[in-house]
């Protein structure tokens, strides 16, 4: 179930191919890193039962749910603000720096309610009669973050290898049109979300 959510196209992934286009692979790597740092916040907080307080309160949900959005609508309207340039002229570096890439992975992660209410609805479905919840969890969330690692280092690896055709004005462009695009859905899924 954790591979099939890890693969879903999603934020993470459009986060991941624009770092990796606009800074290189390190950059990529970094913002990598953040989401999947994110995930084990979130995984923490289920194990020692804070998610439930999420839950249990409507609020409080509420008010992570529309940081959230507010976040992702603010990086895809920066993102189509930086894109908005024409063709024949280069497109601004967005460039992110490896702390940037890495704080932006981890801000979209941390704010996104629904990864908490995955950590809390789903992975103690599997926990066995008489196992410890806290390690078990753990062991789930640390299983999760290993293999959101290896499937963005592998979109990482193949953005990489695809730079320099992506890197070209116009498809740098078009490029920061579709992930400005992107969050900017996402962010308002997020935001009408209930």
């Amino acid at each position: 179930m954790a591979a099939l959510l890890t693969i879903t196209p999603g934020v993470d992934t459009m986060l991941v191919l624009r770092g990796t286009v606009t800074g290189g692979r390190r950059t990529g790597l970094l913002a990598s890193c953040g989401v999947v740092t994110g995930l084990v916040c979130w995984a923490m907080t289920s194990a020692v039962g804070l998610t439930a307080l999420l839950a249990a309160s409507r609020l409080a949900f509420d008010v992570l749910r529309v940081a959230g959005a507010c976040y992702l609508l603010w990086l895809g309207g920066r993102a189509l603000w930086n894109a908005r340039r024409p063709s024949t002229t280069e497109v601004p570096e967005a460039r992110f720096s490896g702390l940037t890439a890495f704080r932006t992975g981890l801000t979209t992660n941390v704010l996104n309610p629904k990864v908490g209410v995955f950590y809390m609805s789903l992975l103690p479905q599997f926990v066995p009669d008489g196992a410890s919840v806290f390690w078990t969890s753990m062991l789930f969330a640390v299983i999760h973050a290993a293999e959101s690692l290896l499937w963005l280092a592998l979109i990482v690896c193949a953005a990489g290898a695809a730079r320099r055709a992506l890197s070209r004005p116009t498809v740098k462009r078009r490029l920061q049109q579709l992930t400005g695009t992107a969050f900017l859905a996402f962010g308002l899924r997020l935001a009408i979300d209930h």
